[in-house]
């Protein structure tokens, strides 16, 4: 056998060893918009880097829904997933089934803002890596409130009323089909993050506080969801009971809503070439209330990725994770999915601030963000925010008063609660 010959063989097997030791891993994802398009993509790289082989599980966009079918896999002892995306509020329902990160991640957890990280540990072990973060914005027309000498709104009333005033007048000039305001008014998690917001808004508080008190039953609280119902088919259509994200971003698209409710991954939508309201429209921070206390409040949102406790490939699957919220990933996804980093030097990227505008400007409304009650009700908070978002559904559905509804949860909290949460 020659020298050449050798090294050919050698090479080759080389090759089908490399092929045999690589990967197949799965992740799973809800994502929405062009979430999953931009996902794959970032997947395509890290295949060709590390001869890995990725494969997505798609999920309902409704996070409800997700957490439940997650619930069940990890409770099974599921081996197929490697990699969950988790929303910011799960941690500590998840974390005894899921990898301890701190080690692996102890050479890039530094270049992440330190609230986010601090959300994703539990007792000590960081559970989920920060992909992206997330506070929800007020999208408005700007051409629509030019037209009728408008500002951004910076009270609901203010928003109530603008909207109505523009509403009727764009349908009696032919466009019978635009509303003023959409949003998610399903009965799901999202409701809660949009009531969160109208209560503490209005200086209603966070529904538990910090210190695990049940605050939700008060007078500026139900002030603020009777409020809400005072919307639904007067500037919101009859339908936005049953809207999640994207219905609403469906109405706000075709150019049929002068106001919307909704998290920045709308954006780039929203000036994409098939959008009806591309170079319309701008961003502004959510209302304030009108009690006294009043502030504009945005619920913290955002997503993580952490590995599963159960997976066969735990050490690839943290390498995924560790390539898919790096520097440079988390960049691709700020240009083309309009997503938060969680890396604080992207904020003051040349190329993020001329493609996402909305991305420097928005820092200062994340790190201000309200969070839900997840950390003082631990293991309960699905629980809780289930109650919650029912009883906030009831009012708007007229199902009874706000102050009815919310007497009846306080007594429902204090029972799930118990002696501590």
């Amino acid at each position: 056998m020659n020298m050449r010959t050798a090294l050919l063989g050698f090479a080759s097997a080389m090759i089908i060893a490399s092929a045999a030791n690589a990967a197949n891993l799965s992740i799973v994802s809800g994502d929405t918009g062009n979430g999953l398009a931009v996902l794959r993509e970032k997947l395509d790289l890290y295949e060709k880097q590390s001869g890995n082989k990725v494969t997505i599980v798609p999920m309902p966009s409704s996070t409800t829904d997700q957490f439940g079918q997650y619930k069940l896999w990890l409770a099974a002892g599921n081996s197929d997933i490697d990699v969950y995306q988790t929303d910011v509020i799960w941690a500590p329902q998840l974390a005894d089934q899921l990898v301890d990160l701190t080690e692996a991640t102890k050479d890039v957890i530094g270049q992440h803002f330190p609230s986010i990280v601090e959300s994703q540990t539990v007792n000590g072990k960081l559970v989920a890596m920060p992909l992206f973060t997330d506070a929800p914005a007020l999208y408005y027309r700007k051409d629509l409130l030019e037209k009728y000498g408008k500002t951004p709104p910076k009270t609901w009333a203010e928003l109530a009323a603008t909207a109505k005033e523009i509403q009727d007048k764009e349908r009696e000039a032919g466009s019978k089909d635009i509303w003023g305001f959409v949003w998610q008014g399903n009965a799901y998690e999202g409701l809660t993050c949009n009531a969160l917001e109208w209560v503490k808004s209005n200086g209603g508080g966070q529904i538990v506080e910090a210190d695990g008190e049940i605050s939700i039953n008060n007078p500026k609280a139900a002030e603020a969801l009777e409020m809400a119902k005072s919307w639904v088919n007067t500037i919101s259509p009859p339908g936005v009971l049953a809207y999640q994200e994207e219905e609403a971003r469906g109405v706000w698209q075709t150019g049929n809503a002068v106001f919307m409710r909704n998290w920045p991954y709308a954006y780039s939508l929203g000036n994409g070439a098939d959008s009806a309201v591309k170079g319309k429209f701008d961003v502004a921070p959510l209302p304030a209330g009108s009690a006294e206390g009043a502030t504009s409040a945005a619920t913290l949102g955002g997503w993580n990725l952490a590995v599963s406790k159960y997976s066969k490939n735990q050490a690839e699957a943290i390498d995924l994770v560790k390539f898919l919220t790096s520097k440079e990933m988390q960049k691709k996804q700020a240009i083309e999915a309009s997503n938060l980093p969680t890396i604080v030097d992207l904020y003051d990227d040349a190329d993020i601030a001329k493609e996402v505008p909305i991305i420097p400007r928005w820092k200062e409304v994340f790190l201000n963000a309200v969070p839900r009650p997840s950390a003082p009700t631990k293991v309960k908070y699905n629980e809780v925010s289930s109650n919650f978002w029912t009883a906030v559904h009831n009012t708007l559905s007229g199902n009874g008063s706000a102050a009815e509804n919310l007497e009846l949860l306080e007594a429902q909290l204090t029972k799930l609660k118990g002696s501590s949460w």
